[in-house]
Parts: C-alpha cells; structure tokens; sequence
C-alpha cells in the first residue's frame, strides 16, 4: 500500500468520522413519542466523575384510580409567564400554560400546556401518602382565591386533607417572576404511627409530538455521580428508584422541563412510564415523632439558562449539550451575544460562523498549502506507481523519498479538518438543544410571498432550499479540492456532497445556515489561496 493511498485513506476516515456520527443519529433516532394535542438507545450523560448508575428495577408506584377533575373548584393562578389551573381537591395541577411559548409557528397556534388532562390520572403536582393517593381518598378544602401576580408579587394557597387521623397541610408559593411553585408541606396525626412514606408527584404525557426524532421526552436527573438521562421506554416503563439522594429529578425535551427539586432532605428519586405518562416522584420515609415538615420545589418552564439558575441544587446543570457541551456552551454564549445586537437569530449564526473560520484561517490555510503541494506531486506519484505497481513495498519506499524531498506532509491536509470537527458537533449540539433557537426566524417568508419559510431555526426547512444550496457549494468546494490519486477514491469523494445534502434535508434549519455560510467562505478562501499561488 503506498503513502498516497495512506494518506487519501485518512482523509476518508475523517470525513466518514463525521458522516458516521451524523448517520447514527439519522438512522438509530431515540424512539418517538405519540403525538399530544394540547402540546405537545439510552444515552447516559455524566457532568461529572462516572459513578456506577441506579440499575432500573421494578417501580412500587401504586396504580391509581380514575381521578375527576369536576370533583373539585378550579383555582387560576395567573402571572406574567403562565396560567395554571389547580383543583381544590388536593392541588392537583389541570393546566400550566406557558404564555411566551406557541405550539408551533403557525398562525394563531395556541400556547404550549405542559399539563395535559390524560396525565390527570397520575395526579399531577400531587401528594401520595402510605401509598395512597391523596386526590382520591382525603376530604380537602382550601384557603385562598384566584390569584393574579403581577411583577414582583408573591402570593400563595393553603389546602387541608384529612384521611384517618392524618391531616396534609399544603402551601403553594407562586411567585410572578419565575416558573417555581414551592411547597412546604405539613404532616399531622391523631394517632401513632411507626412507619410511613410520603410522595410529591409530578407527571404529564410526552412533551416531544410524534415527528421529532431530535427531540425525545426523557427522564433526567442530577445524582451524586453527576447528570443522568433515560429516555428508552421499556427502562423507564420497569421504573427507577436511586439508590441514592438525587439534587433533583425532572421530565424534560430539548427546551422544556417539568422538575421535582427537594429543599428538605432523605428523599428518594422514583420515576416511571405508565400508560404513555411520565411520572416522578420524591418520595421519604417518615419516622420518629409527629407532626412532621417537608418542602420542595416544583419547576415547570422552558429550560433558559436564567430562569433555572434562580433554582436551588443545581437545576441549570438541566441544560446540558451531550459529548461536546464544553464547546456548546461557550459557542451558544457567543450566538446570544450577536442577537443582542442583530436581533436575529440567523443573522447570529452567519457571525458565529464568520468568528469560527477566522479563528481556523491559518489551521485552514495550512490545509489547502498541503493540498497544493500534494497536488503538484501527483504526476511524480504517478510515475513512481506505475513503475513499481507489481512491487508495493518499492512503491512505499519511493513515495517516502518523495515526500521527503520536497519536504511534504501527506496528511497535513486532513489534520486541521480533524481538530475542527468537534466544533462542528459542539455546534451542532447547542444549536440542535438550545431554546434560544426555538421558533426563532431568519427569513420568516419566502420573499415576494406569505409562505413560511426559515421561521423556526430549531426546525427543518420545510421547502429544503438550504439543504440542496448546502450540497451546491459543498460540491464545488469539493471541485476545488486536490483529486486523490486513485480515481476510485476521487469519485467516492464526489458522492459526498450528495450524502450530505440527503443528510442535512431533516436538520435543524440554523445548523444547515452554518455549514452553508461555512462552505462559501471555505470557497472563498481556497479560491483566494489558489490565485495567491498562481
């Protein structure tokens, strides 16, 4: 095998690093939720030391009944980012309206809901007790009325439930600046108890609709060895139970998250897929005497950097990019940066490509002199294989001269490619995760007509211009590129735009926007080499 056949090689093995990574997540996509009309292979992300995660086993989460909204009042709480509908008997959450979030850029789309009334069952933002369901066995009542927060105003309900000798003693905090209710929770008794268990639950149906496989709904939680992330459904439908204290546990997509956020301590994490509902749990034993005080903190909101920050143990570490999130992070800092100054999110992402292929010039410049040069040499290499094609190891030994000689490097064209691929995926990532880039428009029409078109940078271009643009400029970058030696290889070459193109058909419209601006300035650039060259 000669060195020029080593070098193309590696040259494949980088671009098909890259297609390799790009393909999993295209074919093997995380299984795909139902669709939900009001709203809406495992992967383990470690923030830090890997420690070895709670094995899934059998959930003791106890069926419950058909739970009837009517049964009980309708008390709004509105504020400036939500409307959530309780019922009285228990609190049970009916409705959480999110007031800056559409379901879809349509016109007219309604408001996202993360609480949808099929998840009534599983008693939302409810209290389970010795494994009863509080909603279905206590007698409630409540104090308070319809609250209306305006900014800065905190205000709360208290609701009583008495079962047997024991009373619950809810009271909700809602405050308008934020999308945290905070409980604190009371237990009494008329009577002596040595052992029992009480549960704050939290549950909805799947937050992602049926056509997003970028986007799955997944159970996330933040143990002691680190972030951890379960979103196969025969796992979650077995349950989780952690062996260990968990900071917090959370029902979570891409830009949403429904949490649990214990403020007292020895709560147990629980968490399970019932009948196409997700399920959480904080659950602790009590014992010793009573009355006893328990609090937590309830999350639901979109998953913004600010917001989850306000929130104790840790709830920011909730936004988390996957492998490269070290890269993702800092570039999406950059890209709201740039908004704050274009207010365009499309126009963000053009700058953020600019920054990064200045950053790279000189690693990129350093490619195409290799490639030039290996360019120059390839009659030589012709020569020497023609020569010496029924004596491969000559062949090898001839080629080493010639790089040699004239002092060339066969894979200094590939290398700089490598270094920057992780960027490409940190990019890919934080655009792909990043609720900054949900529903936000480039070009909200195709111009001189009213059909949506780049509206939704999160989303795919509906009419795939930027894909088939993309697979243009990547096949003429590729034209401008020094052919392999090998003509079998330099053809497989060519195929690759094409593969790309079929790729990046489904992709996030503002990932295509990058590697679009990506290629014209590579283009730019290669061509500006080749004259300085001339």
């Amino acid at each position: 095998m000669d060195k020029m056949d080593n070098n193309t090689r590696v040259i494949l093995a980088v671009g098909l690093s890259l297609l390799i990574l790009l393909v999993w997540n295209f074919i093997f996509p995380p299984p795909k939720s139902k669709p939900v009309v009001s709203q809406n292979k495992t992967q383990k992300v470690k923030t830090s030391q890997s420690q070895p995660k709670p094995q899934p086993v059998k959930s003791n989460f106890t069926p419950v009944g058909e739970f009837n909204p009517q049964a009980g009042k309708k008390i709004i709480v509105e504020t400036p980012l939500y409307k959530a509908v309780l019922n009285s008997q228990g609190g049970i959450l009916e409705h959480f309206i999110l007031k800056k979030y559409k379901v879809s850029v349509k016109p007219n789309s309604p408001n996202i809901d993360l609480i949808s009334p099929d998840a009534l069952t599983k008693g939302p933002l409810g209290i389970i007790w010795n494994k009863i369901p509080s909603w279905l066995k206590f007698n409630w009542s409540y104090q308070g009325q319809d609250l209306h927060l305006t900014q800065n105003e905190t205000k709360k309900l208290v609701f009583k439930g008495e079962y047997n000798g024991i009373t619950l003693l809810r009271e909700l905090q809602f405050n308008a600046n934020t999308y945290q209710i905070k409980e604190h929770l009371k237990i009494l008794t008329t009577q002596p108890i040595t052992n029992a268990e009480i549960a704050f639950v939290i549950s909805t149906l799947p937050l992602t609709r049926d056509e997003n496989r970028y986007n799955p709904t997944r159970i996330v939680y933040l143990g002691q060895s680190g972030l951890e992330e379960e979103h196969d459904k025969d796992d979650l439908s077995k349950g989780i139970i952690t062996s260990n204290q968990v900071k917090w546990g959370a029902i979570a997509n891409n830009y949403f998250l429904l949490g649990l956020i214990p403020t007292s301590k020895n709560f147990v994490f629980k968490a399970k897929l019932e009948e196409k509902i997700y399920r959480l749990a904080l659950a602790q034993n009590l014992e010793g005497s009573f009355p006893k005080e328990v609090s937590c903190i309830y999350y639901l909101g979109p998953k913004e950097k600010k917001q989850l920050s306000l929130v104790p143990n840790h709830l920011e570490s909730a936004i988390h990019y996957g492998w490269f999130d070290f890269i993702a992070k800092p570039l999406i800092e950059v890209l709201n940066f740039f908004y704050k100054y274009t207010h365009n999110y499309g126009i963000a992402i053009i700058l953020l490509t600019i920054l990064i292929k200045l950053l790279f010039w000189p690693l990129s410049n350093k490619s195409y002199k290799s490639m030039n040069q290996m360019k120059k040499l390839q009659p030589l290499m012709a020569e020497i294989r023609e020569k010496y094609k029924d004596d491969r190891q000559k062949m090898n030994e001839e080629m080493m001269r010639l790089y040699k000689t004239y002092k060339v490097n066969p894979a200094g064209g590939c290398m700089p490619m490598l270094i920057q691929i992780p960027v490409f995926f940190g990019l890919y990532q934080g655009l792909l995760g990043a609720i900054e880039l949900r529903h936000a428009a480039f070009i909200s029409h195709l111009p001189f007509t009213n059909l949506i078109w780049l509206a939704d940078l999160s989303a795919k271009d509906p009419y795939y211009i930027t894909p088939l643009i993309m697979g243009a400029t990547m096949f003429i970058q590729q034209k401008m590129t020094p052919a392999p030696g090998d003509p079998t290889q330099a053809k497989m070459m060519l195929f690759m735009p094409i593969i790309f193109t079929f790729l990046f058909l489904n992709f996030p419209s503002g990932l295509v926007i990058y590697w679009l601006v990506n290629n014209i300035l590579s283009i730019a650039q290669q061509w500006w080499m080749m004259k300085k060259q001339a």
